[in-house]
């Protein structure tokens, strides 16, 4: 498919099967839209990204609704799509000298083949003379999830003082403003959305939903005092290690089929883009040789985590089982196991408890058949055996340290799964 991600108003080149409204309201018009809230909300909180942050969040955008408006079912394979997407940036030259890059990091992310170009007209707001640049030291994504609610409060009892970004998710919203007015009051919490909405129904895989996140943040990282004095910025993804090299369960979840999100290669590219790109913004995800139920038992106020834990949300279902979590999902999997290694207490209410009854909704869930069948070839074949090539690139300089996390999360789901009585 062919899409044009540009602002009202700019041309559209010929031939498009979707055009998507850039930073504009969806309506009747035949176009989809994306963004189109995120201007007010950097205005009303009187931020100055960068010019090239502006962009950035546009290519950011213009992905999610490609990603959203570019169903798979029609792709020969069924899942491995051919997207051809035209994006409208403020300096189109520059970008234009990063299409492979971009295309080769998005192949990774979403496993389809994209070709990208790049128009002129991007949104690039006027200076705005109330704008006032932002205190805090760091940025830390804050996605309503355990993981980044540990990282949150870590980075804050560290003495760090972090501005949190959010993705909002229908169920997730209040969870996020308790957290971050917990954790951090003093602190900036950005709640946006891509806003993504396509003239069809949209595709439900978003495998580049995140890239939306990424956008979100690097407005953020580029508004902050000290980066408009010159120094670089962190920008904290906190994600346990077992989720982010998210080791295949079976043959039949290879390659992106299994969602490469915060995957050390992935951000290795993301990083790269950021540094040619003059973004001073460093991303750093410090746990990613760290479990789930490492990362509980190590949090740095236990007292806070105990307050705040089982009100995050994990569930891959969690709006399909009725904004409840599903307890039998792979998210819910990590997070049972975490809580049960942790031994804090896990007061979550699942929609599927007990995993040891028979049948297709508890132990023979999909999800927690392959969980098991992870388990037995860990034991049957070893660690080499089950990982396979899946953490073999060339690009991986600590693959060693990556299997060993990647076995000590799958040991924890075992655990948990023979407690369940679903092993």
């Amino acid at each position: 498919m062919k899409v044009a991600a540009i602002p009202s108003g700019v041309p559209v080149p010929t031939g498009q099967d979707l055009i998507v409204d850039l930073f504009g309201q969806f309506d009747d018009n035949g176009h989809g839209a994306v963004g189109s809230t995120i201007p007010h909300i950097v205005r009303g909180e009187r931020l100055r990204p960068s010019a090239r942050a502006w962009d950035f969040a546009a290519i950011s955008l213009a992905v999610v609704a490609a990603d959203e408006g570019c169903p798979r079912i029609g792709s020969a394979d069924g899942w491995t799509r051919q997207i051809e997407l035209t994006v409208g940036v403020a300096d189109s030259k520059f970008w234009a000298g990063q299409t492979a890059q971009i295309a080769r990091m998005l192949a990774f992310l979403t496993g389809d083949i994209w070709t990208l170009s790049f128009v002129g007209g991007g949104h690039q707001p006027a200076p705005d003379k109330t704008a006032v640049l932002r205190p805090e030291n760091v940025v830390c994504l804050l996605s309503g999830g355990l993981d980044s609610l540990i990282g949150a409060i870590n980075l804050v009892s560290e003495g760090r003082k972090p501005l949190f970004v959010s993705q909002v998710a229908k169920g997730d919203k209040a969870h996020q403003r308790v957290f971050a007015q917990t954790v951090s009051p003093g602190s900036l919490h950005l709640q946006m959305n891509h806003n993504a909405r396509m003239p069809h129904t949209s595709e439900r895989s978003q495998r580049a939903r995140s890239m939306g996140f990424f956008g979100f943040a690097v407005l953020a990282a580029t508004s902050l005092q000290s980066y408009d004095a010159g120094q670089r910025v962190q920008l904290v993804i906190p994600e346990n290690g077992y989720i982010s090299v998210n080791v295949p369960l079976t043959p039949l979840r290879r390659g992106s089929l299994s969602t490469r999100t915060t995957h050390p290669h992935f951000l290795s590219m993301l990083q790269e883009l950021f540094n040619v790109a003059g973004l001073r913004v460093d991303i750093v995800n410090p746990y990613q040789l760290k479990t789930k139920g490492e990362m509980l038992k190590e949090c740095l106020d236990q007292g806070k985590l105990k307050q705040l834990a089982s009100e995050s949300t994990s569930c891959g279902r969690f709006a399909r089982s009725g904004f409840r979590q599903c307890g039998r999902c792979v998210p819910c999997l990590v997070r049972r196991a975490a809580f049960e290694e942790w031994g804090g207490g896990d007061g979550t209410r699942y929609r599927f408890n007990d995993l040891g009854k028979p049948g297709p909704k508890y132990r023979d869930f999909d999800d927690v058949r392959s969980m098991a069948v992870a388990v037995r070839t860990l034991n049957s074949a070893g660690l080499k055996g089950w990982v396979g090539g899946a953490l073999n690139s060339v690009a991986l300089a600590d693959r060693a340290n990556l299997s060993a996390v990647a076995e000590r999360g799958l040991r924890e789901i075992e655990h948990f799964l023979f407690a369940q009585g679903a092993l």
